[in-house]
């Protein structure tokens, strides 16, 4: 068993809470904290919340490392200390918690040295030579950080979590409410044109249902008000609206240099059929048209759409080809939890399962 004290947010459907999870179920000892609690007033504030944001947290880090300092010293010695995302962590709290001698690890699956993000994650940048290892799930972020002087990069895939996303046992447990043709589950964002997508697969008579928040800041909302479902989806709503659409649709962020989203392993896992659009990663992970869909325009993405729909065989038959493969890539959070925890603590303590 290995003690982790473990900095990340801890609401019940972050993925973030999802690793903790899967650390405790493989037999540690997980105390979770959640950085945003170090100054939970300004954070709140939506003004201050957009000041820190775009100062990279600079101003917030006596806070943080008063607080850091605050919560290790009511825990066991850990022996290991896992930072998830790690965006409110700089230098000086890096080398405090590296004062606790014990591996520090930083696991973020943002794209923390791209642009999108303009100074969010200067705090982080600057403190990356400081963890013993930084796991990333993008290969420009793993060159990005080898440059900025990280020790040690590992680089994994996103992953689902195998309690979150696990399937109901039949389709008749799946409410009616989350049923549907084509689905697409995702915020609304500004620059990424998903709303016009959308828009566009209705024009081509595409029956789809939108499930999210911001549709309503869409400038296209009105004509897209009759397809939205509701806003986000947690826990076993969202596991609801996968395994109840016959076709689940995904996007991904070119700002944040995508080439494989949260969902390309969630929607497999929790029972649907991924409907994404074609990448080298995609198809590393899935054949195409075997296990999963793919796509690289919208008059594409309509066309595979509406074959799907008017196939129901062919269609189940990539759903559970999809469902399988996804199990044999071994990327649920438990798998890569455990191949993280064998890489950081290889030379310091033996793991036993």
């Amino acid at each position: 068993m290995v003690n982790i004290l473990y900095f990340g947010d801890n609401s019940p459907g972050s993925t973030s809470t999802h690793r903790a999870n899967a650390l405790v179920r493989l037999g540690h000892a997980v105390s979770i904290h959640n950085p945003s609690q170090a100054a939970a007033g300004q954070l709140e504030s939506r003004w201050f919340q957009a000041l820190h944001y775009r100062s990279g947290y600079r101003l917030l880090q006596n806070k943080v490392v008063r607080w850091v300092k605050k919560i290790s010293t009511n825990q066991l010695k850990p022996d290991l200390v896992w930072v998830d995302s790690g965006e409110l962590f700089g230098p000086e709290c890096l080398k405090y918690l590296k004062s606790l001698g014990c591996p520090v690890l930083l696991y973020n699956v943002d794209d923390p040295t791209g642009k999108r993000d303009g100074r969010r994650f200067d705090s982080l940048v600057n403190a990356i030579s400081l963890y013993d290892l930084v796991v990333v799930v993008r290969r420009e972020t793993e060159e990005e950080c080898i440059k900025l002087g990280a020790k040690q990069v590992m680089r994994v895939f996103r992953s689902y979590d195998e309690v979150a996303h696990n399937p109901f046992e039949t389709e008749a447990a799946i409410p009616a409410s989350f049923k549907s043709d084509v689905a697409f589950i995702g915020t609304w964002m500004r620059h990424e044109r998903r709303d016009e997508f959308m828009l566009e697969l209705i024009n081509q008579g595409v029956p789809v249902s939108i499930w999210g928040d911001r549709w309503t800041k869409s400038p296209h909302w009105k004509s897209l008000q009759p397809v939205y479902r509701g806003g986000a989806l947690g826990g076993r709503d969202y596991v609801a609206a996968i395994q109840g659409a016959k076709v689940c649709l995904g996007f991904l962020s070119k700002g944040n240099r995508d080439l494989h989203t949260q969902r390309s392993l969630e929607v497999p896992f929790a029972g649907g059929l991924l409907c994404a659009e074609r990448t080298s990663e995609h198809q590393e992970l899935y054949a195409e048209g075997v296990e999963a869909v793919f796509w690289s325009n919208v008059q594409e993405c309509a066309e595979v759409c509406k074959t799907l729909l008017s196939n129901d065989s062919f269609r189940e038959g990539i759903r559970l080809a999809g469902k399988q493969k996804v199990e044999s890539l071994r990327v649920g959070n438990e798998d890569i939890c455990r191949k993280i925890l064998d890489e950081v603590l290889k030379n310091s303590v033996v793991i036993d399962y």
